[in-house]
């Protein structure tokens, strides 16, 4: 299991390429997963410190990565209030398509094989088959 503990400053979200291509290298996994685990990374990070912490460098983000028999799990934690993950605007309606913003978690359903939130939200875990 490794973890990995981050300020609540959106520079922080620059640590995770380097993060993601030693889990890609360390478990030999393909180009593709590196992708998308580095998009689905970077939007749950970027979420947690912009959405849950409110930018509050006292607070920080914990990311936590274990190898499964078949998959990478990935959880994401922030020390927020959490928010409703079921009530979402959708990003692909005609209304939402123009709006900066709100599609991160819609990326991460696409680009993860599955995606579970905890804690009331303030926690998402994300698996990558392998």
């Amino acid at each position: 299991m490794r973890i990995l503990r981050l300020p609540s400053n959106p520079r922080s979200v620059a640590k995770i390429e380097e993060f993601v291509k030693g889990v890609c290298q360390r478990h030999r996994l393909k180009a593709e997963r590196h992708g998308d685990m580095l998009i689905s990374l970077t939007e749950a990070v970027t979420n947690a410190i912009i959405h849950g912490n409110k930018r509050d460098e006292s607070k920080e983000v914990r990311i936590q990565l274990s190898k499964q028999p078949n998959c990478i799990a990935v959880k994401v934690s922030d020390q927020g209030l959490g928010f409703d993950y079921n009530n979402l605007p959708d990003p692909t309606s005609p209304e939402n398509k123009t709006k900066c913003g709100g599609r991160g978690v819609y990326l991460m359903r696409r680009l993860c094989d599955q995606v579970e939130y905890q804690d009331n939200g303030r926690t998402v875990e994300m698996r990558f088959k392998i």
